[in-house]
């Protein structure tokens, strides 16, 4: 199977599931590592943050939906984790869990004249982060952004 197609696959029932936990699916990282392929699968509380205990939990139910569905054709690794504090943000919950936090943001192009910004999380919608840069609040668009960080 297409690895693109696994990975949305596997998104769409790691998500449902991890819903009806009161969790969030954060990301899922499919790769080789030599040749051992490890399925990383990071989630977290709704509210809060997800401990070592809940991690373990996870991990033998999602093993049990996995091996019941029969998705990877092959021998894997499964882990599942917190994605951190330092956790890279990419769609608009991700921000809403930074409001009034400070972040790094990495733009694909240009907005007022850079590519790097660091402020106070204003605001977010569909579309946007409203970022506050001390001078002014920037209005970014989510679709224009690379990579983003919580500054810790």
């Amino acid at each position: 199977m297409d690895k693109d197609i696994l990975i949305k696959e596997l998104q769409s029932l790691l998500s449902d599931f991890l819903k009806d936990q009161n969790m969030d699916l954060v990301d899922i990282i499919y790769r080789y590592e030599g040749r051992d392929l490890f399925l990383r699968v990071l989630a977290d509380k709704t509210q809060g943050g997800i401990n070592l205990d809940e991690c373990a939990q996870l991990n033998r139910a999602i093993s049990v939906i996995l091996d019941e569905r029969n998705i990877l054709q092959e021998r894997y690794v499964l882990e599942v984790s917190s994605p951190g504090l330092d956790r890279v943000l990419k769609t608009e919950k991700d921000f809403m869990r930074t409001l009034n936090k400070d972040v790094k943001v990495f733009l694909s192009e240009q907005t007022s004249g850079k590519l790097e910004w660091d402020g106070v999380v204003k605001n977010v919608d569909s579309n946007f982060v409203h970022l506050d840069i001390g001078q002014k609040v920037l209005e970014i668009p989510l679709n224009k952004i690379n990579k983003a960080k919580r500054i810790i």
